[in-house]
This record gives structure tokens, C-alpha cells and sequence, in this order.
């Protein structure tokens, strides 16, 4: 196999058909409720053009994408524009997870900003009043 720098191999065998895959990345169309958007899906795939094999942190772009469609559909902001917004704000992670006074804890921000849940609707509702109106911080301290 030949191998790349960051110790990826450009190439693997396919555990279903034993074909000679190689790595690259393909459109991919992510889909909800009725919108989609193209993504360039790294993977390994086969000369064929059939569906590849996804290692690793493959499918982040999928889910990075996901999370913009969810939040232009049902307002759920993504990690980007959570951790914008609370950056905007001047709080750390901490510190607006103690502000929030979201159920998951003081670290609920560093999960929401690494997509790992996603906030309340109460809380979604919070920061878009404070984006908008940041005066009303001191308030909540």
C-alpha cells in the first residue's frame, strides 16, 4: 500500500468485495426535511464509482452539513454559530453554561460547540435575544 505523510494509506482493499480502493472524495447529497446540500465526502472509494468505505473522521462534513440544514429549517443553531455568539457575548464555556443554567451542566456549551448535542429551545431562544441584545447580559449575572 502507499502511504501519505499523516500515516493515511492512499489505498485498501474492500472488506466486501476485495476491489482496490482509493482514497478521494465524492459528492454527497445531505438531505432534511425536504432541503439538501452537496458535500465533497472523503472516503475510499472504488474505480466503479460504487459506495466507498468511511474511516476516521470521514463523515464529519455530513454531519457538519446536517447541522446547517437543521439550522436554516428548524432554527437549531449550528456549533459555529453557537460558539460565535457566546464569543460575541465575551463568556467562556463555562461561564455561559453557568449563565444559561442549561440542564446539562457548566460544559453544556463545549458539547453544543463540538456538535456533540444539541441546546434546549429555551436556551436557542436565550441567545438569540442576547445576540441581538447583548445589554441584556448583566441582567443574568
Amino acid at each position: 500500500m502507499a502511504t501519505k505523510g499523516n500515516n493515511e494509506t492512499n489505498t485498501m482493499i474492500s472488506p466486501e468485495t476485495g476491489e482496490t480502493l482509493t482514497r478521494g472524495a465524492r459528492p454527497f447529497t445531505v438531505t432534511y426535511k425536504g432541503e439538501s446540500m452537496v458535500v465533497d465526502l472523503p472516503g475510499y472509494y472504488p474505480p466503479s464509482g460504487d459506495e466507498g468505505v468511511h474511516v476516521g473522521e470521514d463523515m464529519t462534513v455530513v454531519d457538519a452539513a446536517l447541522r446547517i440544514l437543521k439550522e436554516k429549517i428548524d432554527g437549531v443553531p449550528a456549533p459555529a454559530t453557537i460558539r460565535r455568539v457566546r464569543t460575541k457575548l465575551k463568556l467562556s464555556q463555562r461561564e455561559a453554561g453557568s449563565l444559561f443554567k442549561v440542564g446539562v451542566g457548566e460544559y453544556a456549551f463545549d458539547k453544543y460547540e463540538r456538535g456533540l448535542i444539541e441546546p434546549s429551545g429555551p436556551t436557542i431562544q436565550l441567545m438569540t435575544l442576547l445576540e441581538k441584545h447583548p445589554e441584556l447580559l448583566d441582567e443574568l449575572r
